[in-house]
């Protein structure tokens, strides 16, 4: 079976629920309860994106975000945001080595948070446009979406680490 790519402005995206879109062709299909998924999760976050049914069988999907139309592209961008729902750090606090393991005192987007990571060769990824994830021993992910964004402080904490 052929996969289905939707270019442009051939269809519409409609946000439905939580997590949730419809899929409108303008020959008049109709694709109702798809959840938007990254297919590259890591390093794809406008690209290549797929609409899965409810038998999570693959729907469409959209080669880049940045040739929907506005309106369809803040409905996928919006469930994305809530399905792939990662902190992010603004401003790290403390960094302490406790018997092999690291303890993280940060601020994040939403709110003052403590954690712990096991291995910082393994969780904590810097990635090729300068956004850093970490995943702590809780399996929880974070992200630092620009080392450059950080104050003075909290990049010279971080550059320790990585």
């Amino acid at each position: 079976m052929a996969r289905t790519y939707i270019e442009g402005d051939e269809a519409r995206i409609e946000r439905t629920d939580f997590c949730k879109v419809t899929l409108t062709y303008y020959d008049g299909r109709v694709f109702e309860d798809l959840e938007p998924r990254r297919l590259f999760p890591l390093s794809g976050l406008h690209k290549y994106i797929t609409l899965l049914d409810p038998e999570g069988r693959e729907a469409a999907i959209i080669r880049s975000l940045d040739t929907l139309m506005p309106e369809s592209r803040q409905a996928v961008e919006a469930c994305l945001e809530e399905f792939y729902l990662i902190p992010r750090i603004t401003g790290i606090y403390d960094i302490t080595d406790k018997k092999g393991s690291l303890s993280w005192h940060v601020q994040t987007d939403r709110g003052e948070r403590r954690f712990s990571i096991r291995n910082r060769h393994s969780d904590i990824k810097v990635l090729y446009d300068g956004r850093v994830l970490i995943r702590d021993s809780d399996d929880n992910r974070y992200e630092i979406p620009s080392l450059d964004r950080l104050d003075k402080k909290s990049r010279s904490k971080l550059k320790s680490e990585i």
